[in-house]
């Protein structure tokens, strides 16, 4: 499924294709491996909610054409 990440910092897009066995700290690192970032300083929003890194995207409960956030981890990376 697709699904859009945007870079909370400059606002910038990028769109996934992903599975439902990917986990949000695969998203994370091909992200921040896009973007020129350390993956271990990032972690990955979806609303109001952190999503924990080893969760699988079925897990995360995302859904086709979600938009999820990637922000500097809030307690350092």
């Amino acid at each position: 499924m697709k699904i859009t990440v945007k870079d909370a910092e400059t606002g910038n897009k990028v769109n996934m294709e992903v599975e439902d066995d990917n986990t949000i700290e695969e998203i994370i690192e091909e992200v921040a491996n896009y973007w020129k970032k350390n993956p271990g300083a990032y972690v990955i929003r979806y609303g109001k909610k952190i999503l924990q890194a080893e969760l699988t995207v079925e897990e995360a409960n995302l859904q086709e054409g979600d938009v999820i956030e990637l922000i500097p981890d809030p307690e350092g990376g």
